[in-house]
């Protein structure tokens, strides 16, 4: 077989090459274009629908990418545990909290989501405010035992642990009885189409459900996760009123958000 360079793909004169070099041509053009079409894919390369579509299997197995219908989109990188997660020292993430952070005001009653990006939210409330949170993070009802103004309702279920939050049919039916001001949600995904998502099935009805509870919600998204897709949809990007972002994210990646109605905020 004759191979071809990114070059030649891109100008449609591409010949037939290895599975591998056909595999590291449709990254490259994923992580140029944020998507690939098993279609276009398959009539640049000269293959079949089919080999395109084991192609984007098992690099999807890999965890390089996440299929979707019709071709593929980047995967999301957070796919460590929370205590791997949590170790990594993150600036943005300590930016995006101290940013979320100052969205509480007194009296409101919040819900806060799970992850590491919600840990660093925690970290940076006032000892003095007086507000009630409502979470379904361990984690996090623990972290707020020294605010003594902060009134903490603890949403029970069973406990996911990448994310340490509880999840199933009780946390869900715990909820509907909540109405918060505000919902800080993590995500391990955010891109235009695909909207926002996450790791686990359960996990993702319950951000759903507690999206539901709140008169606005508030994404917290290091640039890891934007322009990224993982299996499970939690809603469309409009599910969100604010995305808080890390300073330094480039444009390009908020500007698709932002025409879709959208508010981004850069800590």
């Amino acid at each position: 077989m004759i191979s071809c360079s990114f070059v030649q793909y891109q100008e449609k004169t591409c010949k037939p090459m290895l599975t591998s070099q056909r595999k590291q041509t449709i990254l490259q053009l994923l992580a140029q274009d944020g998507q690939v079409l098993a279609a276009p894919l398959a009539a640049t390369f000269g293959v079949s629908e089919d080999t395109i579509r084991r192609d984007l299997r098992e690099l999807a197995a890999e965890g390089l990418l996440q299929r979707v219908h019709g071709g593929a989109l980047p995967a999301s990188s957070a796919v460590a545990s929370f205590s791997e997660r949590r170790a990594l020292e993150s600036t943005g993430k300590r930016a995006i909290g101290i940013a979320a952070a100052s969205m509480i005001a007194p009296g409101q009653i919040v819900i806060i989501d799970g992850g590491t990006t919600s840990a660093e939210l925690v970290k940076h409330i006032p000892r003095s405010l007086a507000a009630t949170v409502v979470t379904h993070s361990p984690t996090v009802a623990v972290a707020l035992v020294d605010h003594p103004s902060i009134d903490v309702i603890m949403i029970g279920g069973r406990l996911y642990k990448h994310s340490i939050v509880n999840v199933g049919a009780a946390a869900i039916e715990a909820m509907s009885h909540i109405h918060a001001d505000i919902y800080f949600m993590g995500v391990t995904g955010v891109h235009p189409t695909a909207g926002l998502s996450t790791g686990d099935l359960e996990e993702a009805y319950v951000k759903r459900a507690l999206a539901a509870r709140a008169a606005e919600t508030v994404v917290l998204a290091s640039m890891d996760k934007l322009n990224a897709a993982s299996a499970y949809s939690i809603g469309d990007v409009t599910l969100a009123q604010t995305i808080v972002v890390e300073r330094e994210t480039d444009t390009a990646l908020t500007d698709a958000l932002e025409a879709a109605g959208v508010s981004v905020v850069r800590a």
